[in-house]
C-alpha cells in the first residue's frame, strides 16, 4: 500500500531536484502532494498608509507585479513537477498540487499540513537563496526541527 508523501516545492532547483528524486525512488502507488507556502505580501499591494515612504509608494504596483508573476511562475513549476511524476507512473489521481498563502511560518505552514494525513515530508536542501537564509533560517531545518512525529526526507 503506498503512503503519502508532501513534497515542499518552490520553483528552485534544489525542490525539482526533490520531485525527482520522489519520481525514481518511490513506487507509484504513493499519493504526492506538492505544497508550495507563498510568503504573504500581497496584503502590501493594498496598504494605501501616509506612514509608506514615499519611495514605497512609488514602487508599489511594480513590487504587486512581481508578486502576481512569481505566482504564476510557481504554478508552471509546479506543473512540471508533476510531469516528472506523471512520467515516472504516477497516476493523475495520485498527485495533487497545493498553493497556500504563508499563514504562520513556511516550515510551521509545511509541518502543519503534513498533520492533516502524511506520513513523510519530502523538500530540497536549500529552496531560498542564500542571503535569504542568513535572514531567515533555512527552511529545512526548521521543517526537521518542527517535525517531530513525521519522517522527513532531504534531498540535496
Amino acid at each position: 500500500m503506498g503512503r503519502k508523501l508532501l513534497v515542499a516545492f518552490d520553483d528552485s532547483e534544489n525542490a525539482m531536484r526533490a520531485v525527482e528524486y520522489v519520481a525514481q525512488a518511490f513506487s507509484s502507488d504513493h499519493e504526492i502532494t506538492l505544497l508550495s507556502v507563498i510568503p504573504d505580501t500581497a496584503i502590501i499591494c493594498d496598504m494605501n498608509s501616509p506612514e509608506l515612504t514615499p519611495h514605497f509608494l512609488a514602487q508599489q504596483q511594480n513590487f504587486c507585479v512581481l508578486e502576481d508573476k512569481k505566482k504564476e511562475l510557481l504554478k508552471d513549476a509546479q506543473q512540471k513537477a508533476k510531469v516528472v511524476l506523471l512520467n515516472a507512473g504516477f497516476a493523475d489521481k495520485k498527485i495533487s498540487l497545493k498553493m497556500e498563502s504563508k499563514k504562520k511560518g513556511i516550515a510551521r505552514d509545511i509541518v502543519h499540513e503534513a498533520k492533516t494525513g502524511y506520513d513523510t515530508i519530502v523538500l530540497g536542501r536549500l529552496g531560498i537563496s542564500g542571503i535569504q537564509e542568513f535572514l531567515l533560517g533555512s527552511i529545512s531545518q526548521k521543517v526537521m526541527h518542527l517535525a517531530k512525529d513525521f519522517s522527513v526526507l532531504l534531498v540535496k
